[in-house]
């Protein structure tokens, strides 16, 4: 499992709640709410990810694992078709609400889950019930190797921080594991987890804290640059 240094990850932490909280009311986020805060915190969860391990020499090894990176022409169309099979693929699970795909800011993808389906309560074990969604999952993600995954763990705020941190971890650390024994190269994947730091709704009702239960994937392009 690839380690991240968290510490940077405060100001990101802070800036989620805040977003968060603009959009809470008494019963928890709106639909249109709720999606931004999803998309705003997972992203800031990727960026924090690949930030941590980012460098010309990190990303040359990386583009050299996959085989080249895209050119910035291709990286719209390229990413548009993955979110299409995506949706496409995880139709039925997408339809029921135990996944999500949105398009997140500089063509990045999230493909997200709630705890409470592929994790059983305070469990890091994925369900067997959901070996067929993660097999979909890292079939689509083979298919397009040009990209780099950051997997994060959430957790709602019942329990210790240092209880949920590490819960949150082992979450995270269990998709990736079972995204490389499907076949996905370990450079390309990078693991952590946040506890209760990011929540995306309310803690204050099981709606809310439903929500807040997660493994987010988002899927980030290797782009061709200067200096790499």
């Amino acid at each position: 499992m690839t380690r991240f240094n968290t510490k940077p990850l405060i100001v990101s932490a802070t800036l989620v709640a805040l977003i968060s909280g603009c959009a809470t009311n008494n019963t928890g986020l709106t639909q249109t709410g709720r999606g931004a805060a999803i998309g705003t915190a997972a992203g800031i969860a990727a960026g924090a990810l690949i930030g941590s391990r980012s460098g010309n020499a990190g990303k040359g090894a990386l583009i050299g694992a996959v085989g080249g990176a895209l050119l910035g022409t291709m990286v719209g169309s390229y990413m548009e078709k993955q979110k299409q099979d995506f949706e496409r693929e995880l139709a039925p699970e997408i339809g029921n609400g135990v996944i999500r795909v949105q398009k997140l800011p500089d063509y990045q993808l999230l493909v997200g889950m709630t705890g409470t389906t592929a994790f059983e309560l305070n469990s890091d074990r994925i369900q067997p019930s959901f070996y067929s969604t993660l097999d979909k999952i890292a079939a689509i993600v083979r298919e397009y190797g040009k990209t780099q995954l950051s997997v994060s763990g959430h957790t709602d705020s019942t329990g210790s921080a240092d209880y949920n941190l590490a819960l949150s971890e082992r979450r995270a650390a269990a998709v990736q594991n079972y995204l490389e024994r499907g076949g996905v190269l370990p450079q390309r994947i990078y693991s952590a987890g946040f506890g209760m730091n990011q929540p995306i709704a309310t803690n204050a009702n099981e709606q809310g804290r439903r929500l807040n239960r997660r493994v987010d994937i988002v899927i980030l392009p290797i782009v061709e640059n200067e200096g790499v």
